[in-house]
């Protein structure tokens, strides 16, 4: 395992002005190191993190992190400017940044390394130390938890338990590797260390204290100290979720507080003892992503805020849940509040109901396609297999011959339409579930499954599942009597959500709900001429537009919705939309084949890869080139999927499969007009995005060069990202 950190990632006169110039001077650093694979992704990596939540600390630090997949192994890099840099800390500049790089599937030891740095950044005498270093080994040195021999001079930044006559090679304990030998003693490092003597965290190596001091610590009042459980977190779990952790845990011993902590970031984390927690008399949660099980603290005094308020004003944390146990039992207007939906969880306080009700909808189209991928492509493979009459066939369980082709036909095609009947009680069952959490799951399925039965299809999916998410959120907020509140998630709120979410689907809106989507079958079913086209062109530019997001993802659940009663109409939106989902990353894949010197290294293998994704109807695959060059890839894309939308429709070509691009192109009704209206549209989106490319920047370099000239520097976007392939 290589060092965190080396001289050559130290930075000692740091020129930078701003805070994305700092991160793109350290950044450099670790890419000449071997540390980061492509400078751009990463930097977008690291802009994205920051747009999240500003990673200015108090006390002249920034800590600009990420998780991407362009680091190859856990790196830091340190940079000191005299003049400061905006990190937005509310005590002004930062002197001190840490650049800190995590791969997406970094390894524990190393993320642990990261989270001890975290919480020596609390430690004033760390930071002195590394303001005080005049050489860039001195300074690394330091944050590697090293004492260099040869300046001993510096030795007075060490804290009180760093005693060099002890066990020398013991000595460093301000740095990130000796305090991550204690990383599951710090996680409740209170209980350990109770005493005014930890003023840091100590490594499990180091000396024991002299057997006085033991006696030392029961100076405390007689009377059993106030208990506090916390719980700290943040978006990448790899700097302020420990920092926070820290400053709590100083607070705690300045107060005479136990305090024990669990901190769940990237390095892993152990839970609570259920134990604890019931002899806590109050809790802390200082986080900005989910509490995982939130509901081990109900009943307790509670603080709820964010993991930055854990780390600049702790004291005060501790006083207000002192405060609210003071006052008694915890009343039920008090108590912890049901876990937030999951899909509300990155929701700001200022999100409209639009931007929730999206974000609801994408949940329920999420968890929806793998159900649509199994059940389409096995209904596809049998009808490829059998023919187009093999739903005429009778139950496998009652006839299968292992050797006819026709047995295994009628076996995938039942299986699939099995699959594909969960399609919209999945779908409704997953949008309650974003809206509500667990207890939104079995409404919501109750009342897809009655839109089945109502033959209110895929719209009443969608209805029934914001019904269900409702009704649950409104039962959540009544005050129930303390008896009946481990019954509810259990018993009471199944209960009468599924008859409320019944009685409205069966009895008041099913029925109209049925109508309109008979209505729209009968429109597609009657779609031709120009009125066709129209249509596809529309498919065609929502499909590119964001290549995968919420407008993509309409299109393509419009298109799924219709295989659930197909009709030539509703086949012919289907191939459509497949078409010209394949277009963005065909097109960026033909671009950079013909003028690969408007690219660079990176988006010129990202177009190698981008082939197979497009062939794939993945086109998530053009990702990496919108996100380096939006306004120039998006319209480029858009143009081209109205193209073979549009072409694909005035073609009549069908299809029944919801997914496998060419690889099921034999499913398709007029295959060859088919595979022209995808090469129409991705010559047109490649050619659009040259021409554009050309005319908006000089020559990107010769081929080979790792970063084209002018504004061709684009940021790059992993395309290992999780892919939902619609």
């Amino acid at each position: 395992m290589s060092e965190l950190i080396s001289a050559d990632l130290v930075d000692l006169d740091l020129s930078a002005a701003t805070k994305d110039a700092a991160a793109r001077s350290l950044a450099e650093r670790m890419v000449a190191a071997g540390r980061v694979t492509d400078l751009e992704g990463f930097l977008a990596d690291v802009a994205a993190r920051e747009a999240q939540m500003p990673t200015g600390l108090d006390g002249g630090i920034g800590i600009p992190h990420c998780r991407s997949a362009h680091v190859t192994e856990p790196t830091l890099a340190f940079g000191r400017s005299a003049a400061g840099i905006d990190f937005g800390a509310a005590d002004g500049p930062a002197d001190l940044v840490f650049l800190i790089a995590a791969p997406t599937g970094g390894d524990a030891d190393h993320l642990s390394i990261l989270s001890s740095l975290a919480r020596q950044l609390m430690d004033e005498a760390f930071t002195g130390a590394l303001r005080a270093a005049a050489e860039p080994a001195r300074a690394a040195a330091l944050i590697r938890g090293e004492q260099p021999d040869q300046q001993p001079e510096q030795q007075p930044e060490q804290r009180p338990e760093q005693q060099p006559e002890e066990e020398p090679e013991e000595e460093p304990q301000s740095g990130p590797q000796a305090a991550s030998r204690s990383e599951s003693r710090s996680e409740s490092r209170s209980e350990s260390e109770p005493g005014p003597e930890a003023d840091g965290p100590r490594s499990a190596d180091a000396p024991a204290p002299e057997p006085t001091a033991p006696e030392a610590a029961p100076e405390a009042p007689a009377s059993a100290p106030f208990r506090i459980v916390a719980v700290t977190s943040c978006p990448t779990g790899i700097a302020h979720t420990y920092m926070a952790a820290e400053s709590l845990a100083k607070a705690a011993r300045a107060a005479e507080v136990e305090l024990t902590v669990e901190t769940q970031g990237s390095a892993g984390f152990q839970r609570l003892d259920p134990q604890l927690i019931a002899a806590a008399d109050g809790v802390i949660l200082a986080h900005d992503v989910e509490v995982r099980d939130r509901e081990r603290f109900a009943g307790k005094p509670l603080v709820d805020v964010g993991v930055k308020a854990g780390i600049n004003r702790p004291a005060e944390l501790i006083a207000e849940v002192r405060e609210k146990a003071a006052r008694g039992p915890v009343p039920a207007a008090d108590a912890p509040a049901r876990p937030t939906a999951p899909m509300d969880q990155g929701a700001e306080t200022t999100d409209g109901f639009a931007t929730r009700l999206r974000t609801w909808l994408m949940t329920g189209v999420s968890y929806m396609v793998p159900f649509v991928a199994a059940g389409g492509l096995l209904i596809a493979l049998a009808f490829a297999i059998g023919g187009y009459t093999v739903d005429k066939a009778p139950s496998v369980a009652d006839h299968f011959l292992w050797t006819e082709s026709a047995s295994w036909a009628a076996l995938f095609f039942q299986v699939g339409s099995t699959a594909f009947g969960f399609l919209v009680p999945v779908l409704a069952g997953f949008i309650a579930y974003g809206m509500a959490d667990r207890p939104g799951l079995v409404p919501g399925f109750v009342g897809g499954a009655v839109a089945l039965t109502v033959n209110a299809g895929f719209l009443g999916g969608l209805i029934a599942g914001l019904l269900a998410g409702a009704v649950v959120r409104a039962i959540q907020r009544v005050d129930v009597p303390p008896v009946l509140r481990g019954i509810m998630p259990v018993v009471v709120i199944p209960l009468l959500s599924s008859a409320a979410v019944g009685f409205l689907m069966f009895l008041v809106v099913g029925k109209p709900i049925a109508a309109l989507q008979k209505a729209l079958t009968g429109w597609l079913s009657g779609l031709s001429g120009a009125d066709a086209v129209i249509l596809g062109v529309l498919l065609g530019l929502m499909m590119c537009f964001d290549l995968g997001g919420p407008l993509n993802k309409v299109a393509y659940a419009f298109a799924v919705g219709g295989l659930a009663n197909p009709n030539p109409g509703s086949l012919k939106v289907m191939a459509a939309v497949m078409a010209a989902g394949m277009v963005p990353p065909l097109a960026m894949a033909l671009a950079t084949t013909v003028r690969g010197r408007l690219f660079t290294r990176a988006e010129r293998e990202n177009g190698k890869a981008a082939w197979v994704l497009g062939a794939s109807f993945i086109t998530e695959g053009a990702i990496p080139f919108a996100a380096a060059d939006p306004l120039r890839v998006i319209p480029s894309a858009m143009v081209g999927g109205a193209v073979t939308g549009g072409l694909s429709m005035a073609f009549g070509c069908t299809l029944r499969a919801p997914h496998g691009g060419v690889f099921v192109v034999p499913l398709i009704g007029q295959p060859l007009l088919y595979l022209l209206a995808v090469a129409a549209g991705t010559v047109v989106s490649a050619a659009l995005v040259v021409l554009l490319k050309s005319l908006g920047a000089p020559a990107a370099g010769t081929p080979g060069t790792d970063a084209p000239a002018a504004d061709a520097t684009h940021p790059q976007v992993s395309t290992h990202r999780e892919v939902t392939t619609h």
